[in-house]
C-alpha cells in the first residue's frame, strides 16, 4: 500500500539525515529492504531535490538540502519570534498554569538573556534578537535610519555585527564602507534588516576592550611587572579586578601579567610606586615610563 511505502520513505530520510552516514547493508536490515529498493529510495531522493552525499560507503543527506530549509522555515520559531512570543506571555495571568508552561518551553529554547531586563520593551528585544541571530549565523544586516551621535541626521548602515556589548546597549560591527570596527547604540538602531549575505571581512573584526584601568581600546598591551607587599596590596586594593592576574614569587614579591589598552592607568601606578615595582619583559612599557620621566624632568 501507499502509505506504506511513504513510511518507509520517510524512516530512510530520518535515517540518512542523522549525525552519520549509513552503509547500504545497514539500511537495508534497519529498514527490512532490498539493496534494489535501498537504491530506489536514494535515486528518489536525489529526484526530489535532496543532496545525497557518499563517502566511504556510508551515505547521508546534506541538511542544507533545500527541503530542510523550507520544513524548518515552516515549523521552527526564529529567536525573534521566540522572544515576542514569551514577551506577550509575560504579560498574561500569572496563576494560568498552560500559560506558565508555555513560558517554562519557550524559555528552554532561548539562550539569550534579554527577557531578564524588564525595561526592554518589544521593539528593542526584537532589535537586540535580530543582531543576536545575525552573530550566531554571520550573517550582515543594514541597521535602518541610525541616527548620529548628535541625533541630527539618520541614515541607514551596512554592517557585520559580531558583538553585543554592556548588557545589550551597544553592539560591536565592522562597517565595510568605512573599513572600520564601529560600536553602535541600540537605543539608535530603529529596525535591523536582517541579510542573505554572509560576512566577507571576518578577519577585520576587531572587539572593543577594557582593561582593569578602565581604559578602552582595540588593542592590547602586554605588561608584566614584579611587586613588593606594598604595590602588590595597594593594586588589589585600588583594582580588584587585579587579583587573579597575580602569581606569589617568594614572600614578599608577586608577579602580575596583563593587558592594557594603553599605558596611561599602569603608567600612574608603576611611576606612583617605583621603588617597589620592577617591569619584566615589557620594552614599550619601559620606554613609555622613560619618556614621562624625562618630561617630568625637563619641566
Amino acid at each position: 500500500m501507499r502509505h506504506d511505502k511513504l513510511e518507509r520513505e520517510l524512516d530512510m530520510l530520518l535515517l540518512l539525515a542523522g549525525s552519520r552516514g549509513q552503509r547500504v547493508e545497514d539500511i537495508c536490515e534497519r529498514l527490512g529492504i532490498s539493496r534494489r529498493n535501498c537504491y530506489y529510495y536514494l535515486d528518489f531522493f536525489r529526484d526530489c531535490g535532496f543532496i545525497v552525499n557518499k563517502s566511504g560507503g556510508y551515505y547521508s543527506i546534506d541538511r542544507e538540502s533545500p527541503f530542510f530549509k523550507r520544513l524548518i522555515d515552516r515549523v521552527s520559531f526564529t529567536e525573534a519570534e521566540l522572544i515576542v512570543l514569551r514577551r506577550l506571555l509575560d504579560k498574561v495571568d500569572e496563576q494560568n498554569a498552560v500559560v506558565a508552561r508555555l513560558r517554562e518551553k519557550l524559555s528552554a529554547h532561548i539562550d539569550y538573556q534579554i527577557l531578564n531586563d524588564s525595561h526592554t520593551d518589544d521593539q528593542r528585544a526584537l532589535i537586540i534578537s535580530q543582531l543576536h541571530e545575525a552573530i550566531l549565523y554571520k550573517q550582515m544586516v543594514v541597521l535602518k535610519d541610525y541616527s548620529s551621535p548628535h541625533g541630527r541626521t539618520r541614515r541607514d548602515r551596512l554592517v557585520e555585527p559580531f558583538l553585543l556589548m554592556d548588557n545589550n546597549n551597544e553592539v560591536r560591527c565592522y562597517e565595510p564602507a568605512s573599513g572600520q570596527n564601529k560600536t553602535f547604540k541600540v537605543a539608535r538602531i530603529q529596525q535591523v534588516e536582517r541579510l542573505l549575505d554572509s560576512w566577507q571581512h571576518e578577519s577585520e573584526h576587531r572587539e572593543m576592550f577594557t582593561d582593569i584601568f578602565m581604559f578602552s581600546g582595540e588593542q592590547r598591551l602586554p605588561v608584566t611587572l614584579r611587586m613588593g607587599t606594598l604595590a602588590h596590596n595597594l593594586m588589589i586594593e585600588e583594582y580588584p579586578l587585579s587579583r587573579p592576574l597575580f602569581r606569589q614569587e617568594d614572600d614578599k614579591h608577586w608577579l602580575l601579567s596583563m593587558d592594557v589598552c594603553e599605558y596611561r592607568g599602569i603608567g600612574r601606578f608603576v611611576l606612583g610606586l617605583y621603588d617597589d615595582i620592577e617591569v619584566l619583559g615589557s620594552p614599550d612599557f619601559i620606554a613609555y615610563l622613560q619618556e614621562k620621566i624625562k618630561g617630568y624632568l625637563n619641566k
